[in-house]
């Protein structure tokens, strides 16, 4: 079985409101991003450079249709969906902190959701056995009722629920390396004993009041929420340590049917939204850390849902790392700031204390 790779160019077409400008031919050409940092351009070259080495022929190329309504009124309610399409169909607007969207925002918010729903069940169903989707909007920030971050719906939320409802899964986890804490992926399941959440962002970036390490869930879901804040300038080393001391653990004590990543890719060092050191090659290693105990623990099953990266020069070769090691491939993107950003790594003396503070996690969790 190949890797299967999901993506729509409509995505690319989402529009950031006021923060795009769209032309006289309307609908018949992609809006211009002007300001808003949630660029087509990340996504599209990421596309670009598959097409360009060749690993695209190592992929299964699929697309998917929009995730049907009731798949959204599971996360979220009427309400909120009817308020979402009715300023979409006016020409859009914003409808929580920092999530514009233009004209058609929900329909391809919705397209974006049934990326990730469709990858998810084709690995659960055995067609793939592992996959990728290139969504846009992202949505690991997305709450319930209230889109936040760039995120206008709970794109992993309605893909787990739509699997639950369908009998293809009785638990999953879900691994957020995104620089920011996956605050809305956290909420719709934080008193859930069947989705085990894991966040390693970094510590008040974005959003500012949340991600604590002592949200670790309530009720049914206690102990079924990992936080894991990094301080700003914790690098590759680090990143590993708290996937192996941190993540691994939690993976194997929770035993997943799937494993989910919300694989944001601005924690590099050149992100315009983050300040850590985070190279291509981290994001190689993290997915093989994953893949291994996806190997022990869920007969290898991975779907990676794509979710920020702000960099359009940089992006594109962290994502082809984590496709190289999804697929098994043998073609490779030489990383342009590799060297660059290894001379940029922590002292000795901060990857200790970052060490030090792993340990106190590690108390804290186990």
């Amino acid at each position: 079985m190949q890797t299967g790779f999901f993506h729509n160019e409509r995505c690319m077409w989402h529009g950031g409101g006021n923060y795009a400008l769209t032309l006289p031919v309307e609908g018949l050409v992609q809006p211009i991003p002007d300001g808003y940092p949630d660029s087509p351009e990340t996504k599209r070259r990421l596309r670009n450079l598959l097409d360009v080495t060749g690993l695209i022929e190592d992929l299964d190329l699929q697309t998917a249709e929009a995730a049907m309504f009731e798949d959204l009124r599971r996360v979220h309610p009427q309400s909120y969906l009817q308020r979402f399409k009715s300023l979409s169909d006016q020409g859009g607007g914003e409808l929580g902190p920092r999530a514009p969207f233009g004209a058609g925002g929900y329909e391809i918010a919705a397209l974006s959701a049934g990326l990730v729903k469709r990858a998810l069940t084709s690995v659960l169903q055995g067609r793939h056995r592992n996959a990728y989707a290139l969504s846009r909007p992202p949505g690991h920030h997305c709450l319930p009722e209230t889109p936040n971050g760039f995120c206008l719906l709970a794109n992993i939320a309605i893909a787990v629920e739509a699997a639950f409802e369908a009998r293809l899964t009785e638990r999953v986890a879900v691994v957020d390396w995104d620089v920011h804490h996956g605050n809305g992926t956290e909420a719709v399941f934080y008193d859930r004993e069947d989705v085990l959440t894991i966040s390693i962002h970094q510590e008040r970036n974005y959003p500012m009041d949340s991600g604590d390490a002592e949200d670790q869930g309530a009720g049914a879901g206690e102990g079924a929420n990992m936080n894991i804040p990094l301080p700003p300038g914790a690098g590759h080393r680090t990143y590993l340590e708290a996937m192996e001391r941190l993540v691994i653990p939690a993976l194997q004590n929770f035993d997943p049917d799937c494993i989910i990543i919300a694989c944001g890719f601005d924690a590099s060092a050149v992100d315009p939204l983050g300040r850590m050191l985070a190279s291509a090659e981290t994001f190689r290693e993290m997915t093989r850390q994953l893949m291994e105990v996806a190997e022990e623990i869920c007969d290898g099953r991975i779907v990676a849902a794509h979710e920020g990266g702000y960099s359009a020069a940089y992006v594109p070769f962290c994502g082809h790392a984590v496709l190289e090691e999804m697929s098994g491939s043998a073609i490779t993107a030489p990383d342009p700031m590799g060297d660059t950003i290894r001379l940029r790594q922590p002292s000795v003396q901060l990857e200790n204390i970052y060490s030090h503070m792993l340990s106190d996690l590690e108390e804290m969790f186990f």
